[in-house]
């Protein structure tokens, strides 16, 4: 046993008191001395002041940042901070509370405080301790009080500045150099959070003045978490998967409100509060909310029978773009620290799960649309993570076909770099190329021919599609790559147009590359850039007039609307490699009598349907397609 051991005794006690501790070691309290923690000063004195207001004292919060950048005034219109004498320990309540760990209203059995968000009674008291000076000024029965604080110690008495108007408190505040590197307050930090509290108690009036600029601003919120929601999403800048969003709240009971929607993400975002207070890592009322929403959305899928073949449904599938915000309030809140990050309380994950589950799920029964929409698009999520898996698994083999090329040289591109001018025309073998070619307008039509059917990539990693040359070509044409690596900002056309012969064979390589386009490039798509030509399958001449016909269809209107005596001279075009190309330019390719169709999703899940039936590997569903069509069907011309 060594000697410094033996000389251990109870002078080597070091006893803290008042507010040592926190002086001492200010992490515990406030997480850090680094910008977070000088900021959480802030968050904490108007926490008190939202207090007030969840239990009906106040309405009103107002925060003013210095023109020094380093002090900060917080007033609220409540009852104010008791300044009479606490009967024990002999002292005014204000001074205990600023100048004692774990003092407050917040811990007793009454109903001073019914929902709050610091149960640990060290906020104002955490502020200042790390203060170089906290003034603070009290308007209750009819009197105004100010005491003045230095580094957590009172500095003079209490004093009474004589009668007025109305009830409050306002807290003024100097963060401690002494404790901070850096004792700056960012305006716009300040700004974001009080606006984020706004939406989240939508009845109380904030105002955030900003010394430094000059501008004061109204933060208040009458939309409240609805409105929330909407600015997450459009600050998120990924298009919302429908236009109406889920929202529900209780107003009885543990007060709970929740407002979702699905996106194009490809993350998921939820924000959480538990009374007022953003709990950014989540915890068991956030779990429960998690829980109750993939319960929804498979009873939702069960109850409508929409099964997917080979493809299991996951969480991560179900959450994959949602976008989400939980309220609750509770009583006694137990937090994971004392920056208030987690909530701990178990019983929270089956109170949020049983209230948000049944009225999810009556939600999309209700919205049909709607639950058309969002179940298509967790399908799309589950397709994209299994192809990932595939992919990643795949041994990639060496091939000349897969090196990349900086511009296909059969591409014969446009003059013009406008985007909005700019047209990619994908045409169907080298005679459609040439006429195309020939029938352009070259300052702004580019031609890319393809060799005949390219590969069907129904159900193929991107690592295999791109190794196709014909597809390789196609994607380093339009610019954006594609899969994970999809970039709508490298885009060279603004309209993508697929031209192909207008018989059984054309339309089949059309449905090839909509398929690519939808399971590797959908944005192209979401964002309205791929077209359909509709070039004519028959040319009818009815003396100097002529007509010409899409389809067999628009062929027989044309014919019953001419004069009874007509004899109109009918010709099929076997595909575009024949056809003129001054005809090909007047018909399909000239912007001003051209007929170009938008291809649009209104159904994810409806197309991902269309598409696995039309091109899987699974030949029972087309054939039931052709089965149930073939009666309808009437043949004119058979090529032989």
């Amino acid at each position: 046993m060594s000697s410094a051991n033996s000389n251990y005794s109870a002078k080597d006690i070091t006893v803290l008191e008042g507010l040592e501790p926190v002086r001492k070691r200010p992490s515990m309290y406030i997480g850090g001395v680094d910008p977070k923690g000088l900021h959480h000063l802030v968050w904490e004195i108007v926490d008190n002041s939202v207090d007030e207001y969840l239990n009906g004292f106040a309405d009103s919060i107002t925060v003013t940042l210095h023109k020094t950048g380093d002090a900060v005034t917080v007033v609220d219109n409540g009852r104010g901070i008791p300044v009479d004498i606490h009967p024990k320990h002999k002292k005014p309540a204000l001074e205990l509370i600023l100048t004692t760990l774990h003092s407050g209203a917040k811990f007793g059995e009454g109903d001073n405080y019914i929902h709050s968000g610091g149960l640990h009674g060290v906020g104002a008291s955490v502020v200042n301790a790390l203060s170089k000076k906290l003034v603070v000024n009290i308007k209750r029965d009819g009197k105004e009080f100010r005491q003045t604080f230095k580094k957590g110690k009172a500095f003079g008495e209490l004093e009474k500045l004589g009668a007025i108007r109305g009830t409050g408190t306002t807290i003024y505040f100097e963060p401690d150099p002494e404790i901070f590197r850096n004792t700056q307050f960012e305006p716009d930090w300040i700004k974001s959070h009080l606006d984020d509290m706004s939406y989240i108690h939508s009845g109380m009036k904030i105002i955030f003045i900003n010394q430094i600029s000059g501008e004061t601003f109204d933060l208040t919120h009458p939309g409240g978490i609805p409105e929330f929601l909407t600015k997450l999403v459009v600050d998120g800048q990924k298009p919302p998967v429908t236009e109406s969003i889920f929202t529900v709240s209780r107003k009885e009971g543990e007060k709970m409100e929740v407002a979702l929607q699905w996106t194009e993400s490809t993350d998921e975002s939820f924000r959480s509060y538990v009374n007022g207070i953003r709990t950014a890592s989540g915890g068991t009322h956030e779990n429960g909310l998690k829980n109750g929403v993939g319960k929804a959305i498979r009873n939702f899928m069960e109850t409508h029978d929409i099964k997917v073949k080979g493809i299991a449904i996951t969480a991560e599938d179900i959450r994959e773009g949602l976008v989400g915000i939980l309220s609750v309030f509770v009583r006694e809140p137990m937090f994971q620290g004392q920056t208030k990050e987690k909530l701990n309380n178990p019983e929270l994950t089956a109170l949020v799960d049983s209230f948000v589950r049944p009225a999810l799920e009556a939600w999309l029964n209700f919205n049909k649309t709607a639950a058309d929409q969002i179940v298509g698009r967790i399908v799309l999520s589950a397709r994209a993570r299994l192809a990932s898996r595939e992919a990643a698994s795949e041994v990639k083999r060496k091939s000349a076909t897969s090196r990349r090329l900086n511009l296909p040289g059969k591409l014969s591109d446009c003059k013009s770099t406008n985007l909005d001018d700019s047209e990619l025309f994908i045409v169907e073998g080298d005679s459609a190329g040439g006429s195309a070619k020939q029938g352009r307008n070259s300052k702004v039509q580019a031609i890319l021919p393809l060799r005949g059917k390219i590969l069907n990539s129904e159900g193929l990693p991107l690592s295999r599609v791109m190794a196709n040359t014909e597809l390789n070509d196609l994607v380093t044409a339009i610019g954006t790559g594609a899969g994970e690596k999809f970039d709508l900002s490298g885009l060279r056309y603004g309209k993508i147009i697929l031209l192909m012969d207008a018989d059984a064979d054309g339309h089949h390589i059309s449905t090839l590359l909509l398929g690519f386009f939808f399971r590797h490039m959908p944005e192209l798509i979401r964002k309205g850039h791929v077209f359909l030509a509709q070039p004519p399958l028959y040319r009818v001449d009815v003396g100097k007039e002529t007509f010409w016909a899409r389809d067999d269809i628009h062929k027989e209107e044309i014919l019953s609307g001419l004069r009874a005596n007509a004899k109109p001279e009918i010709s099929r075009f076997k595909g575009l490699g024949e056809m003129d190309p001054s005809v090909l330019a007047m018909t399909t390719l000239d912007i001003k009598s051209r007929i170009l169709l938008k291809v649009e999703i209104d159904s994810n899940l409806e197309t991902d349907k269309t598409f696995v039936d039309l091109l899987g590997k699974d030949a029972a569903p087309r054939f039931k397609f052709i089965m149930e069509h073939a009666a309808r069907a009437v043949v004119d011309d058979l090529d032989i």
